[in-house]
């Protein structure tokens, strides 16, 4: 068992983001009741029956794809189901974090607890094993299309037998020393666990799942950073709380929060009688990112125990599934994708009006009285250009047409690649908050407003790494170290105490 590590009992019900983050991390260790192994036991002893009985099973007695029709003869079923495992070793480029293989082995092992997919016990328990001995399999990121992480897995599944790269201790060494140094023997396969080991999309799932929140955490962020700019910029309250009684389940949050958070400090009197576009729709642009971001987070802890498997058990019968094709979960987030491109153009929005010199009489470029110098308005190019990195990463993929396996394998999702094009995004969102709360800090001082409460908190992190802006100077260093410090998990926990909203913060485990 890893030391200090707690456990956490798995029974095949759906996973929330806090057990996921637990086990990523490493702070909790999956294990099995042996009365959950009940279900696995009998949907395994109907694919044992039906192999004895020489009748063919999909990739367990028989080929993949192509090979779908070769049927192998009892003598052959384990070198086949070896190599199978090996076949399927081809995953290319950087290695996925740590903490996202760690939860793709629970999610495969809690999928499997719900006695569809045929697998041995001994599978699972091997599976459980990696977890608890420390061994973390190295999986190169690039190597599926969204139709079950054959690549991906098969490089988890390669290292149960021996083969492949394993972390272990933090220490990169070959599978065979991994498993030796933590006491384990490699797994040889069974007919059926091969392909039980590595069709699925557990990896595309946790690193969604890693992603999902990491935006979440970026859009809670952005809310603080909204805020700032808002009081800066003299900003009607009002819409936020006509959001609050009237909105959408997401405008509502957002709005309710918005003007709660209004009311913490002295805000200033609104001056003209309808705000720009960009100020008065905040609750329902970061509305619309919260909403679409629960959505496609709920489908996601949906697909943490729903069997993804082909084929599948049901009723003592053996099926063929299309379950592998993790559509539904894949357009949710590429909806919230969408979702992001809308906010990026209103952080873009706010920081135009913070430098253009038309509110509250904010001098243009947010240059100090009396001084000579180009101010901050350079850099509203550079938020230009992150908005257009978010907003090239929205276009949709999961329509795009493809076609593997001599045109038996037409459909994909390209979901390992939506969550890639989603990190990037949520990098370049956490820039611009960055940007944007620097932006504030400077009206703010110019203004001479206080802030108070959790702007205060970002206010204090600006000038915590940048003074006020008075003659010109070199940004990039600052604004780098303004990067890191907004996407920290510190000021992240900062924000949410001081400022909660629970049905959000607590769905996403944002205070772990």
């Amino acid at each position: 068992m890893l030391t200090s590590a707690k456990t956490t009992v798995l029974t095949g019900r759906p996973l929330d983001f806090a057990t996921l983050q637990k086990i990523g991390v490493g702070t909790f260790v999956p294990v099995v009741a042996d009365n959950a192994f009940e279900k696995v036991e009998a949907a395994h002893r109907v694919i044992a029956d039906r192999i004895a009985m020489g009748l063919p099973v999909y990739g367990a007695n028989t080929g993949v794809g192509s090979m779908k029709d070769r049927l192998w003869t009892a003598g052959d079923l384990a070198e086949f189901n070896s190599a199978l495992v090996k076949a399927h070793h081809f995953g290319t480029g950087e290695f996925f974090r740590q903490p996202i293989v760690r939860k793709a082995i629970a999610i495969r092992i809690n999928t499997a607890l719900g006695g569809h997919t045929g697998c041995s016990v001994d599978l699972v328990k091997a599976f459980l094993a990696l977890l608890e001995h420390g061994v973390v399999p190295a999986v190169h990121r690039h190597g599926s299309i969204g139709c079950a992480d054959i690549g991906l897995m098969g490089q988890v599944a390669s290292v149960l037998t021996g083969a492949g790269e394993a972390f272990l201790a933090g220490e990169l060494m070959s599978a065979e020393e991994a498993l030796s140094r933590a006491g384990l023997q490699p797994f040889v396969m069974q007919p059926r666990d091969a392909l039980a080991a590595l069709s699925v999309n557990a990896i595309a799932y946790a690193a969604a799942s890693d992603v999902l929140r990491e935006a979440a955490s970026a859009v809670r962020v952005l809310m603080v950073t909204g805020l700032m700019s808002s009081l800066a910029l003299g900003a009607s309250a009002d819409p936020w709380r006509v959001a609050a009684t009237l909105g959408t389940r997401g405008d509502a949050l957002v709005g309710s929060w918005l003007y709660g958070q209004s009311g913490v400090v002295d805000w200033p009197l609104p001056t003209a009688i309808h705000d720009p576009l960009s100020l008065r729709m905040t609750a329902q642009v970061f509305g619309a990112s919260v909403d679409t971001l629960l959505v496609a987070a709920e489908r996601l802890v949906d697909a943490t125990y729903l069997s993804d498997d082909n084929p599948v058990v049901m009723g003592g019968q053996v099926h063929a599934s299309g379950a592998s094709l993790p559509l539904t979960t894949t357009l949710y987030i590429e909806t919230a994708q969408i979702g992001f491109s809308h906010v990026a153009r209103n952080v873009l929005n706010r920081c135009i009006l913070l430098s253009n010199g038309v509110r509250r009489n904010l001098p243009i470029n947010l240059v100090a009285p009396g001084e000579v110098a180009s101010g901050l308005g350079p850099l509203l190019k550079l938020v230009v250009e992150l908005y257009m990195r978010v907003q090239s990463m929205a276009v949709p993929l999961s329509a795009q047409s493809i076609v593997v396996a001599g045109g038996l394998e037409e459909e994909a999702t390209f979901l390992p690649l939506i969550v890639e094009r989603m990190e990037t995004q949520v990098r370049d969102l956490r820039q611009m908050a960055a940007i944007e709360a620097l932006l504030s800090a400077q009206a703010i001082d110019l203004l001479g407003d206080v802030p108070d409460g959790v702007t205060r908190i970002a206010y204090d992190g600006v000038r915590a790494l940048s003074p006020i802006y008075l003659k010109d100077r070199p940004l990039s260093s600052e604004i780098e170290a303004l990067h890191r410090a907004f996407a920290s998990n510190e000021l992240l926990k900062a924000f949410v105490a001081a400022a909660p909203m629970p049905e959000f913060d607590d769905f996403f485990a944002l205070s772990i």
